[in-house]
């Protein structure tokens, strides 16, 4: 069966640190990334890298906890990986990952990514890494995801 979709690019990587001012301070200052979207009550800052996204999660935070604990040798520290597709049909892709044995972790929903408000899907590799679909930006979408 041929894959209902194609991959584009990353969208956004998420990190999850356990100083998240000190974080986003490094790739402000190293890496020249702008901040662009701060979501307090998420623990979650957004840092433009070119035409991707690097999300910073605080490990004690609303998203970052779910990790467990901080990053080291033996924490995971990735929180997702976010690849940008099209098309972006939630029926298509969750039969195209039922065909390979994978169900979702949940329903599409519209989050924020290097484009803005867009549709994603997320579900887990064998490892148990997460791995997030996003469809193409909608303008019409709400931008409080």
């Amino acid at each position: 069966m041929k894959n209902p979709f194609s991959v584009q690019r990353i969208d956004h990587v998420v990190l999850r640190v356990s100083d998240l001012s000190g974080s986003v301070e490094f790739y402000r200052s190293v890496l020249g990334c702008d901040v662009v979207r701060q979501r307090e009550h998420l623990g979650l800052v957004h840092l433009r890298a070119g035409a991707s996204m690097i999300d910073l999660v605080s490990v004690d935070g609303k998203l970052g906890s779910r990790g467990g604990a901080a990053p080291g040798k033996e924490a995971r520290n990735v929180d997702h990986l976010c690849l940008r597709i099209e098309p972006f049909n939630e029926l298509d892709l969750v039969a195209h990952l039922s065909n390979h044995g994978v169900a979702p972790l949940g329903g599409a929903e519209i989050n924020f990514g290097a484009e803005g408000d867009g549709l994603s899907l997320y579900f887990p590799d064998p490892d148990g890494n997460v791995i997030e679909l996003k469809g193409p930006s909608d303008v019409g979408a709400a931008s409080g995801s």
